[in-house]
């Protein structure tokens, strides 16, 4: 970092730093609130389904059903990139997979219910559910793989 603020000082003119800073200060306000909203919504949901055994049951151990479950859950799951490591590390902890957790790691950002619906109305409904299937698939197959790697 200080060798960042160095080099910004002898390259930049002053009027291009406070820009700078401006536009990092307009990102700092719209990233932290939607951050700690996210990891508080994260501690909420994971103190739920601790009381209950749902992860296990359906995403625990390594598997094509395991993966394929999470892969949907992260395709229909719309996440902040920052609140999806924090939600899939509760997840882990409350008994997820590795392979599940990479599934569900890949689906997300590829896909999400807004996306695809922008997705269906650009490109058309039968594009749209071969994107989804594309990604939900590979997303699984990769969890699988994984899965059985890393056990």
């Amino acid at each position: 970092m200080f060798i960042t603020v160095i080099y910004a000082l002898k390259s930049f003119e002053k009027e291009d730093l406070k820009y700078w800073m401006m536009e990092t200060w307009f990102f700092v306000k719209q990233i932290v609130p939607l951050l700690l909203v996210g990891v508080f919504i994260v501690g909420v949901v994971g103190e739920v389904l601790k009381a209950t055994n749902i992860v296990e049951t359906y995403l625990g151990g390594e598997g094509v059903r395991q993966s394929f479950i999470a892969a949907i859950i992260g395709a229909l799951s719309y996440f902040a990139t920052m609140t999806e490591a924090p939600f899939v590390d509760t997840l882990m902890k409350l008994g997820m997979g590795k392979g599940p957790a990479l599934a569900l790691l890949l689906a997300g950002p590829g896909l999400s219910l807004p996306n695809m619906l922008a997705i269906g109305r650009l490109f058309g409904v039968k594009r749209a559910v071969l994107y989804i299937m594309t990604i939900v698939m590979l997303s699984t197959l990769a969890g699988t793989i994984y899965g059985e790697v890393a056990t």
